[in-house]
């Protein structure tokens, strides 16, 4: 059987052909599209500036003369000489230095043994006890040699100690104790001046100076023989138990 159509005029032969060129104007019409552009057409107002001309003024240049200064004045000086006739007397300075004869020719002073006065100045010395030849004698402490009196002096100051200590009630409610260091010096009759102490807390330091205000007067100490004053230095401390 022959074909009813001709091959030749088949019209779906080429139809890919014709969709890939559809496409492409297509896609071409889509770019213009989104490419193109509008712009306003507006006309702006235009406005005349009318500028007065100005015209600048020319300074007229003027010319300044300055006067020039007088020539200098000449002077005319003539040297004249005078002849002195006038006698000019030469003072003559003598030196006030005495030379060497001077001193080797002058007679040396005399002076007597009986011209010389010696002030006699009596030095304040302060001997520490433990230096000291002939230590302070505490009352009680009398007509003993040097090692019992030292050691009589230290057990009668701390039975001073022990009679006398109270503890200060500030100090107790503060529970403030410690050692408290206190130095005084025996003068020459035996009294005790110079209280001074150091210690954890004021009031401590106020009691120990009262305890050792206290102390009786006792036999002054010697050096080579003379009474001097005598620098002693005891620590009493302040310790109390709390309550269980």
């Amino acid at each position: 059987m022959k074909a009813k159509k001709n091959p030749k005029l088949e019209i779906g032969r080429n139809s890919s052909i014709y969709f890939a060129i559809g496409l492409n104007i297509m896609l071409l019409f889509t770019w213009k599209a989104l490419e193109f552009r509008t712009f306003e057409t507006e006309t702006a107002p235009v406005e005349i500036l009318d500028m007065a001309p100005q015209y600048e003024e020319d300074i007229p240049i003027t010319k300044i003369s300055t006067p020039l200064p007088p020539p200098p004045v000449a002077v005319n000086q003539s040297i004249e000489v005078v002849e002195s006739t006038a006698d000019i007397e030469e003072t003559a300075i003598e030196s006030t230095e005495s030379s060497q004869e001077d001193a080797i020719a002058a007679p040396e002073p005399v002076v007597a043994v009986d011209d010389v006065k010696v002030d006699e100045v009596e030095e304040d010395v302060e001997v520490p006890f433990a230096v000291i030849e002939n230590i302070p004698v505490f009352p009680g402490c009398e007509g003993l040699d040097k090692q019992a009196s030292k050691a009589c002096f230290q057990t009668k100051m701390n039975e001073h100690i022990k009679t006398h200590f109270h503890y200060p009630q500030d100090a107790l409610d503060l529970g403030v104790q410690g050692r408290v260091s206190v130095m005084f010096i025996i003068d020459e009759k035996g009294y005790i001046t110079g209280i001074k102490s150091r210690g954890p807390d004021k009031t401590l330091e106020k009691e120990a100076e009262r305890i050792v205000s206290l102390l009786p007067r006792m036999k002054p100490g010697t050096q080579r023989g003379s009474p001097v004053k005598v620098s002693y230095a005891v620590p009493i401390f302040f310790k109390y138990k709390a309550a269980l």
